[in-house]
């Protein structure tokens, strides 16, 4: 894959986040939106009960809650986050999410 994608189909279009992926059983979906060398952006779909492994990126990220609500871990603190809420997980930092019930949200990561 290159290192710099931006959907052509979603260029100059007005779109629904939420839309843009659904949720599936049992399951972690995402749909990446933009990836160029400065970051990427990506949506997501959590199924009640799924998250991710902690684990640590070597930039920051956002995580801005579409619909839902998460547990986001980082460096071992528990954060509530729902819907309309972000949360910045810092570089080189620990985190985790769990989804507390189905959620979406859009992953902003800037290198």
């Amino acid at each position: 894959m290159t290192d710099n994608i931006i959907r052509k189909d979603l260029l100059a279009n007005v779109l629904k986040l939420r839309d843009m992926v659904s949720y599936q059983e049992h399951s972690v979906i995402s749909q990446e939106i933009i990836r160029k060398p400065a970051g990427t952006m990506t949506v997501f779909a959590f199924d009640q009960g799924e998250g991710l492994s902690e684990h640590t990126a070597p930039f920051d990220a956002v995580v801005y809650l579409l619909e839902g609500q998460a547990e986001i871990i980082i460096e071992g603190k528990a954060h509530q986050v729902k819907e309309g809420e972000m949360i910045i997980m810092p570089a080189n930092k620990p985190h985790a999410l769990k989804a507390a019930s189905r959620f979406k949200m859009l992953l902003v990561m800037i290198k």
